[in-house]
């Protein structure tokens, strides 16, 4: 995959894909699988600036050029589809390792990169697009073993993505909540926490303008199947976004890489980062501007991170930020289960390291459940939570502080040293973290981690893990 992956370094790396990545997402929660999945164990809505970060490290470990790391990574994507399984709003079964549908996500990201081009007034040449088919059918096999999901040829390819569009896609609700609920109440990124009053104007005007140029990019046959209005002028202004962010390829190399754009998007302004003396500075102009604003239109203060060691959430808070990992409004084992992945894909945890991770959460569920769920609707509302204003400190929690410290301490000195910590948190030690010889003992590990789950702390390491968008 070689001379692959740098064709895929290429699209990935281009300004444009950013619009078709959004174009491909809204394709592919259009399949009633894929929707029900989302709908029941991701936190696209919730954390979506994370959720955007890991996919695009995914994306770079399977097309770099070590094989080892692409195996690794395939293997850990296959453990992670196992896991989702179930049955939709109508009763119908979904299983993220169904092969089918997998080969629709592939296509779907094939399908707009092609469509990126063409929209862009820059339509691939014949035997290019077929070398890019070529690419995205490996990575289907790299994942499946095989990739007969998806037609031999591109000339096969066509019919079977006009199929798919008229007779699997359906109007459902993650694809809704995508075009409609997340561009207009997206998060604000770690950056720009504490300016909420120039995220939301911002955000009203770069919302509606996202989800029109979407929404007019889709295959016309499927926005009419799916009673999507299009916009007066919609074409014109989505031909106008792809245009100028093709120009974007013409700053000078490495500004626009979407890894070093992530990483600045969810670089926490408090962080022993070098970058982050340059974010505070950015931010102390923004706060003067944000000030401009507030004048004319007050929003309810957020909360400044890291302004003090320690401060605490009450239990709506806690519940909301950090136990609903989904959104859903619910306690219940998807939330956790996004927690041990999280954590399971900062380490790159391999077996069985990640069983045991997952386990102790499964665990720590069933004691929640048993503790919490007065009603026995088999999930725990924020109301029954916050009514019982439990201590979680119990068994099975302390048993998750165990593990995770057992996971983090990669070479099993029974320290967590600099590095090993900096993998988990993606910071540097604080201060009044580490021991005397500069490392994190067990002890005080686990005794962090029980403080921010049981106690509501807020906590520098543990917010930006568990609690950011």
């Amino acid at each position: 995959m070689t001379e692959t992956g740098s064709q895929f370094e290429e699209l990935f790396g281009d300004p444009r894909w950013a619009p078709a990545i959004i174009r491909a997402t809204v394709l592919e929660a259009a399949h009633p699988q894929v929707g029900a999945a989302l709908i029941d164990s991701s936190t696209f809505v919730t954390h979506p600036w994370r959720r955007l970060r890991n996919t695009v490290v995914s994306l770079q470990r399977m097309f770099g050029p070590d094989d080892e790391v692409r195996r690794r990574e395939a293997a850990r994507l296959n453990r992670l589809h196992a896991r989702l399984k179930g049955t939709d709003a109508h009763r119908r079964p979904y299983d993220a390792l169904d092969p089918a549908v997998r080969a629709w996500v592939v296509a779907t990201l094939f399908e707009s990169g092609v469509t990126m081009f063409r929209l862009s007034g820059q339509p691939l040449e014949q035997d290019v697009m077929e070398r890019l088919y070529a690419g995205f059918r490996a990575y289907l096999a790299a994942l499946d073993g095989d990739a007969d999901q998806l037609p031999p040829t591109l000339q096969e390819f066509w019919p079977y993505y006009d199929r798919v569009i008229e007779q699997e896609l359906e109007n459902t609700e993650a694809m809704r909540i995508i075009l409609y609920r997340l561009f207009d109440h997206l998060p604000a990124p770690p950056l720009l926490h504490g300016l909420p009053t120039l995220w939301a104007a911002g955000r009203a005007v770069a919302g509606p303008l996202l989800g029109a140029v979407t929404v007019a990019s889709l295959p016309e046959p499927f926005r009419r199947k799916a009673g999507l209005p299009e916009l007066p002028g919609a074409q014109t202004l989505m031909q106008g976004v792809y245009l100028g962010a093709g120009l974007a390829r013409f700053l000078p190399d490495g500004w626009l890489r979407p890894e070093a754009v992530i990483d600045l998007l969810t670089l926490s302004p408090d962080s022993d980062d070098p970058r982050a003396r340059t974010i505070s500075a950015l931010r102390d102009r923004m706060k003067r501007a944000g000030a401009l604003v507030r004048l004319l239109a007050p929003l309810p203060p957020e909360r400044e991170p890291g302004t003090a060691t320690v401060s605490w959430r009450s239990a709506e808070e806690f519940f909301r930020e950090v136990l609903d990992q989904t959104g859903n409004g619910y306690l219940d084992w998807p939330d956790l289960a996004a927690m041990a992945r999280e954590i399971a894909g900062r380490l790159d945890l391999d077996e069985p390291a990640e069983t045991r991770l997952y386990d102790a959460f499964a665990a720590w569920w069933r004691e929640l459940q048993a503790a919490l769920d007065t009603d026995g609707d088999g999930r725990v509302s924020a109301s029954e939570y916050a009514a019982a204003v439990p201590s979680l400190a119990g068994p099975a929690l302390i048993r998750v502080a165990e593990v995770l410290f057992d996971v983090t301490d990669a070479n099993g000195d029974q320290r967590v040293d600099a590095a090993e910590y900096r993998a988990l948190f993606r910071t540097g030690f604080r201060r009044d973290v580490p021991g005397a010889d500069g490392t994190y003992t067990r002890a005080e590990f686990v005794r962090g981690f029980l403080a921010f789950m049981s106690g509501r702390e807020r906590s520098t390491p543990y917010d930006p893990l568990l609690a950011d968008a």
